[in-house]
């Protein structure tokens, strides 16, 4: 897609009423090389360029630890992104795909999500590779790939 209006052959849009407020708060910006839809990778690798998660106050503080994990999860508002297709024809292979079936940046909600890797944390800044969004992509949060805290499933019982 060249511009936020274009449709693709047998793509479907629908009309959505103004998003309601989700009293979503940012907590930074993050800023990567990436200044055009263009230019940005369809998919973030870990081995991509380096990129900053740029934190801001109140939330600083919110960092303290995370220097301990290796990986981290990292949602961000895609707000650039059209968010009234249902149906859309991924530019790959041109085949009709459900909005839920893929990892579009167009969605009813456009968060991203991407694994990245922690390069290291200077003062309000996580340094990271594996992005694939916008320089100036406001940032939603930063979770730790894994976490001594996370409930462990319970155990299936065995076949009688």
């Amino acid at each position: 897609m060249t511009t936020r209006d274009d449709l693709r052959e047998n793509e479907v849009a629908v009309t959505v009423s103004p998003p309601e407020d989700a009293a979503l708060r940012f907590i930074g910006v993050i800023r990567t090389p990436f200044t055009s839809r263009d230019l940005c990778p369809r998919q973030g690798r870990l081995d991509g360029p380096e990129c900053r998660l740029v934190v801001q106050e109140p939330w600083v503080a919110g960092l303290a630890g995370l220097e301990r994990f290796e990986h981290a999860d990292v949602l961000y508002w895609l707000h650039q992104s059209r968010r009234d297709l249902v149906l859309q024809s991924p530019k790959s292979d041109g085949a009709l795909r459900g909005v839920f079936a893929l990892r579009s940046p167009i969605r009813p909600n456009p968060i991203g999500l991407s694994k990245v890797r922690i390069l290291g944390i200077e003062g309000a800044e996580v340094v990271v590779r594996g992005l694939d969004c916008l320089d100036g992509t406001p940032l939603l949060d930063i979770k730790p790939d894994r976490c001594a805290y996370s409930p462990l499933a319970p155990d299936k019982p065995a076949d009688g």
